[in-house]
């Protein structure tokens, strides 16, 4: 990992995931599970570019955000989240909450956001302890609560269904 321009947490903050690329590869990631580098380029919403997501995958690997799982011959490389990519998912709502509030969007691609808008802090909480178990294999505090994985998938389903 380089040493940030200055010593401002905001900048060093920036440096790692500033671009859009880097946010949206991390959105995918953690909302989408997209682990593998053909899942994350044939998926994204937004085009990525190969290039661009090569570059970007290195960027966080290097920030410490992602890790890349290298794999054997015939196999393909995955991505997991560190637990300080888990970290994000806060900074992931918080501009979740800000589009919300002053953008406009499709409202598939908005139900997600407002329902972690909407559940509050103990959702995100819970949405991290899955994302540990999932990428870090820590398991869950209470492995009988219901998944937040799983009322987002609902929500994005029944908005899809409209």
């Amino acid at each position: 990992m380089s040493e940030p321009r200055s010593g401002c947490p905001i900048n060093a903050a920036v440096e790692v995931f500033g671009d859009p690329w880097s946010v949206i590869v991390l959105r995918d990631v953690m909302f989408g599970n997209r682990r593998h580098f053909r899942e994350l380029l044939t998926s994204s919403e937004e085009g990525i570019a190969s290039n661009i997501l090569s570059s970007r995958l290195k960027k966080l690997v290097d920030g410490g955000l992602l890790t890349k799982e290298e794999a054997g011959r015939g196999q393909k490389a995955a991505y997991a989240l560190t637990e300080a990519g888990i970290q994000t998912l806060p900074i992931m709502v918080a501009l979740g909450n800000w589009g919300l509030a002053h953008r406009d969007g499709t409202r598939q691609l908005r139900v997600r956001a407002e329902l972690l808008r909407d559940a509050g802090p103990e959702m995100v909480e819970s949405f991290m302890d899955e994302l540990r178990e999932l990428h870090l294999g820590t398991p869950r505090p209470d492995p009988d609560a219901p998944r937040a994985s799983e009322r987002l998938a609902a929500a994005y389903e029944a908005a899809m269904a409209v």
